[in-house]
């Protein structure tokens, strides 16, 4: 059997409860896809990315409903071994793959910013938006899973004092009528990392030219440090996971100080005495 049919099988059988299940729960649950959605399909080049590429084809050719999917790589400017491993992972998956250029890299460079994650982040979107719109695509599909989602609450709370996370869909503010999904939001990352090496698979880890060049001291990053400190609390209460995850989806608006919706700011002496 070819490698990449095994690897849909593992998908669909092996890792039926961890990955699949959770898959089209997540799909279900928030509604992020819809009859006759041409849906964008970004992938990195790491293992996350390539999941959702094949879970996205799995439920497009056994799903019941009727959607399209194009499967698409920037090239922000990667060197040639990396750009060649996403391009052989996609054979070795059997992905239709299309790679488009930008000069991503380049241009945060020259910049000289102290820390260019945040603007790479951002140039990224819009490159990846802008080609959503060139391909006639309603949505775009990312690959951030669980664990990046209670990573993502966790930093909110610890460094922007505030309580928000990262959302299942989101509509584009600066591009009407396209919206960002995440398939593997209920995914959980050890699975995913289980998925990869019981079929013996090599992704890109980080692709990053500023990494590569240690112009970014990984030590320091406050993801990374929101990961290691869910590890420790694992360690004492296996759970950790599931209750941070559902802290969000369970406010109790009663015992909160106050909460904003957009601009407009609510305290909960606005209606203590009316009670």
């Amino acid at each position: 059997m070819e490698k990449y049919k095994l690897v849909e099988k593992s998908i669909i059988k092996t890792y039926r409860k961890e990955i699949w299940s959770r898959f089209i729960k997540g799909i279900k649950e928030y509604e992020l896809i819809k009859e006759n959605d041409k849906i964008m399909v970004c992938i990195s080049g790491g293992k996350d990315s390539f999941l959702l590429a094949k879970c996205m084809q799995e439920l497009k050719h056994h799903g019941k409903i009727n959607f399209e999917i194009k499967f698409v790589s920037m090239d922000p400017g990667y060197n040639e071994i990396n750009k060649k491993q996403i391009i052989e992972n996609a054979k070795i998956l059997n992905i239709p793959l299309e790679i488009f250029e930008s000069d991503i890299f380049d241009i945060v460079n020259n910049l000289n910013e102290g820390s260019p994650c945040y603007l790479c982040a951002r140039m990224r979107r819009g490159h990846l938006y802008n080609k959503a719109k060139e391909l006639g695509c309603n949505k775009i599909a990312l690959g951030h899973h669980f664990d990046d989602v209670i990573e993502t609450t966790l930093l909110s709370m610890f460094y922007s004092s505030e309580i928000k996370t990262m959302m299942p869909k989101l509509h584009s503010d600066n591009f009407p009528g396209l919206e960002l999904i995440r398939p593997l939001y209920l995914v959980k990352e050890s699975n995913i990392l289980a998925w990869k090496n019981y079929n013996d698979l090599t992704f890109l880890n980080c692709a990053c030219r500023f990494t590569e060049n240690s112009m970014i001291d990984e030590s320091n990053s406050k993801r990374l440090e929101m990961k290691k400190l869910i590890n420790n609390l694992r360690k004492e209460n296996k759970g950790i996971d599931d209750s941070l995850f559902k802290s969000v989806a369970n406010i109790n608006l009663n015992c909160i100080l106050g909460y904003h919706i957009n601009t407009k700011k609510y305290n909960f002496l606005d209606n203590y005495d009316k009670k």
